[in-house]
C-alpha cells in the first residue's frame, strides 16, 4: 500500500533509507523532495516519446513501449547506483502522482527482496504540503526585519548573527539572487517551486518560540515571488535599521559586487530600462563612471540617484515599528562585527 503523509513533518521524518524520485531529470531539476536521489524510470526524451505514442497511437501501445523502457532503465539502476545495497535497504519511491512509474519501479525492487514503498499521490502530495505551509497556513514564527539603505551589509550580517546564536532566514541565499538590479548570481535562480520547497524546509527548522531575523526585501527577489504567508508576516514585523555613511556603503558594494563589475556590458544592459525612470543624463553618468573603472563612484551614484530615493519612498508608506537604529561608521569586517553585536543585543530583548 502506498504511504500517505498528512503533514510536511511526517514526510520529512519518513524513516526510509533512501528516497528515490523516478521522474525524468527535467522534472527532478525543477523541484523534488529534499534529500531524494533521481533514478529516472524514463529519461526526458523517453517520457516525451511515450507521451506521443500514448496520445497519437493508443494508450496500450504507449504503456507497452514505456514498460520496456522502464525495465531497461531500472536494470541499469540496479547494476549501477543500487549495486551496493544489501537486503536490509528500505527505499521510498515516488513519481509525479504516485502512479505507474513509481509503482513499476517499486514492484521490481520488491521482487528482488527490498522493502520498497511508494508515496501516496507522489510528488503532487508533497507539493500540496509545501503549498499549505507557505501559501495557506499562517506562519507561527516571530520575525524581525533587518532593514536599511542599499549597501549597509544587511545580507553579510546574517551569518554573523547566526554565529552569535540568532535564528536567521536568508531569503537571498535561498533565491540565489542578491535582491537588486545587479543582483543576479552565477548559475541563475532556482525554479519557483524549488525556492518554495527550500523556504518551507528552512522555516520547518526554525523554532517559532524564538525570533527569526530576515532581511527586508520586496515581494520579489529577482524573478522569484516571496510566498504570501511569509510576505504577510514580513509586512507586520518590526525592524532593526542599519545606517552607514554613503562612502562606507559604496566601498562595501564595490567589494560585494566585484564579480559583476567584470562585465560592464552586462551592467549597462541592465541599467538601460532605468532611462525611462531616472532619465538619460543620470544613466549616462552611471555608465561613464562604470566605463572609467571608478566603481566606488559608480556605486555611490547608483545609490544616490536610484536606490536611496526608492527606499525613502517605500519608507514613507511603511509604518512598521522600528525596534532600534544601528549606526556604523565603517562596513569593513570590524564594522560588520560591531553592527552584528548591536543587532544581537536588540534581538535578545525582543
Amino acid at each position: 500500500m502506498p504511504i500517505e503523509f498528512s503533514s510536511l513533518t511526517a514526510l520529512l521524518n519518513h524513516g526510509y533509507d533512501t528516497v528515490i524520485d523516478v521522474r525524468s531529470p527535467a522534472e527532478f531539476a525543477e523541484d523534488h523532495v529534499p534529500g531524494a536521489i533521481n533514478l529516472p524510470a524514463l529519461s526526458n526524451e523517453q517520457r516525451a516519446e511515450v507521451g506521443t505514442i500514448y496520445k497519437q497511437v493508443s494508450p496500450f501501445d504507449g504503456r507497452k513501449v514505456g514498460a520496456a523502457m522502464v525495465a531497461r532503465n531500472v536494470a541499469d539502476h540496479i547494476s549501477g547506483p543500487l549495486a551496493d545495497k544489501d537486503g536490509s535497504w528500505r527505499p521510498l519511491v515516488y513519481c509525479w502522482r504516485g502512479g505507474q512509474r513509481s509503482g513499476s519501479v517499486a514492484s521490481i525492487l520488491t521482487q528482488i527482496g527490498w522493502r520498497a514503498d511508494t508515496i501516496q499521490g507522489g510528488y503532487q502530495s508533497f507539493r500540496r504540503l509545501v503549498n499549505q505551509s507557505v501559501y495557506d497556513a499562517k506562519l507561527p514564527h516571530r520575525f524581525i526585519l533587518l532593514d536599511g539603505n542599499t549597501g549597509t551589509a544587511k545580507t553579510a550580517l546574517l551569518p554573523r548573527l547566526a554565529a552569535r546564536g540568532a535564528q536567521v532566514l536568508d531569503l537571498e541565499g535561498l533565491a540565489a539572487h542578491r535582491g537588486s538590479l545587479l543582483g543576479s548570481m552565477p548559475g541563475g535562480q532556482p525554479a519557483q517551486k524549488a525556492f518554495e520547497t527550500a523556504l518551507a524546509m528552512a522555516l520547518h527548522e526554525l523554532d517559532p518560540t524564538h525570533p527569526v531575523v530576515v532581511e527586508a526585501e520586496s515581494s520579489k527577489i529577482g524573478r522569484l515571488i516571496v510566498p504570501p504567508s511569509l510576505w504577510a508576516a514580513m509586512l507586520k514585523a518590526p525592524r532593526i535599521v542599519i545606517e552607514a555613511p554613503l562612502t562606507a556603503r559604496a566601498e562595501f558594494l564595490t567589494r560585494a559586487y566585484s564579480d559583476v563589475a567584470d562585465n560592464p556590458d552586462d551592467i549597462e544592459t541592465r541599467l538601460a530600462h532605468l532611462r525611462r525612470v531616472r532619465g538619460h543624463a543620470i544613466v549616462d553618468n552611471w555608465v561613464n563612471l562604470l566605463r572609467a573603472g571608478d566603481l566606488t563612484a559608480f556605486a555611490a551614484a547608483l545609490m544616490v540617484d536610484h536606490y536611496d530615493p526608492a527606499y525613502t519612498k517605500s519608507r514613507r508608506l511603511d509604518e512598521r515599528k522600528v525596534l532600534s537604529v544601528v549606526t556604523t561608521g565603517t562596513l569593513d569586517e570590524a564594522g560588520q562585527d560591531r553592527s552584528a553585536d548591536a543587532v544581537w543585543d536588540q534581538i535578545k530583548r525582543f
